[in-house]
């Protein structure tokens, strides 16, 4: 048994990895090798009357109801979303279009800031579709995506919903098994979690810049270029040499001019993308 629970520990490890992979290499913004093997797209199940449902289905991305879902003999990736932006709709919509193209059915878990009133999305829309942390303390999600937020000129402990975040961020350590921090989220995650700062540039970063990608065996590279093409467009960067400095963390992707980019903990629990 307890060799049972070790092989099945690996399997959830690798589909997680892959899984988080598959999500970079769908944003379209890198140059990959061609992948030998070809993948079956499994859908996303998110609930028919939520804006990106219609917009997916008509860009022919497949997207599964819950319905529908209850009747698959498959356990799908349990995926939780974080959403800090302000338009919620488009940011839905974007993750979800990356999300229904891989090759994996994933369940996915909307989840908003209860110490936070959003000004740009409808309350009606937020109470719908969306869940605050009381609500899903109790559950385990396979993976958590949090996002940027147009916050990065304040200090973290300004942000409005600081505390709640960082309850969320302790929360993930015994119940999600791997987190994708994106744009400001990976700052404020490389804070809460090794105390690297933020730094203000001198200018604002704006363009899209060549990147190394720094350990090409790397699960999450597999398939990149040795180098590779991403966008930055932020006023604030990472304390670079305290990054270099904390012994948990691999540098997977830099650019001479825009720095780093990629950045995975050891165990691959946490991935900050810059």
């Amino acid at each position: 048994p307890l060799f049972m629970q070790y092989n099945i520990l690996l399997l959830k490890m690798a589909k997680v990895k892959h899984f988080f992979a598959l999500v970079l290499k769908k944003l379209h913004l890198y140059h990959f090798r061609p992948i030998q093997e070809e993948h079956k797209v499994m859908p996303i199940k998110i609930p028919d009357t939520l804006p990106a449902f219609k917009t997916l289905e008509r860009e022919n991305i497949f997207v599964m109801t819950n319905d529908r879902a209850l009747h698959q003999d498959i356990r799908p990736l349990q995926l939780l979303i974080v959403n800090l932006m302000p338009n919620k709709i488009e940011t839905e919509t974007q993750l979800l279009r990356l999300l229904g193209n891989t090759p994996l059915q994933v369940e996915i878990e909307l989840l908003q800031m209860a110490s936070h009133k959003s000004k740009n999305t409808s309350a009606e829309h937020l109470l719908k579709f969306y869940r605050t942390f009381d609500e899903i303390k109790d559950c385990r999600f396979d993976g958590m995506i949090v996002t940027g937020a147009p916050v990065e000129t304040l200090e973290f402990e300004e942000v409005d919903y600081w505390d709640e975040l960082c309850g969320i961020f302790e929360w993930a350590k015994q119940n999600v098994y791997s987190t994708m921090f994106i744009c400001w989220a990976s700052q404020a995650g490389l804070y809460y979690h090794y105390n690297i700062k933020k730094v203000m540039l001198p200018q604002k970063m704006t363009g899209v810049f060549k990147h190394r990608a720094m350990m090409p065996d790397h699960p999450l590279l597999r398939g990149f270029d040795d180098y590779y093409s991403a966008p930055h467009s932020r006023y604030t960067g990472i304390d670079e040499d305290a990054v270099r400095a904390t012994e948990e963390l691999d540098i997977l992707g830099e650019s001479d001019e825009a720095g780093i980019h990629i950045i995975a903990s050891h165990d691959c629990r946490n991935f900050f993308i810059t």
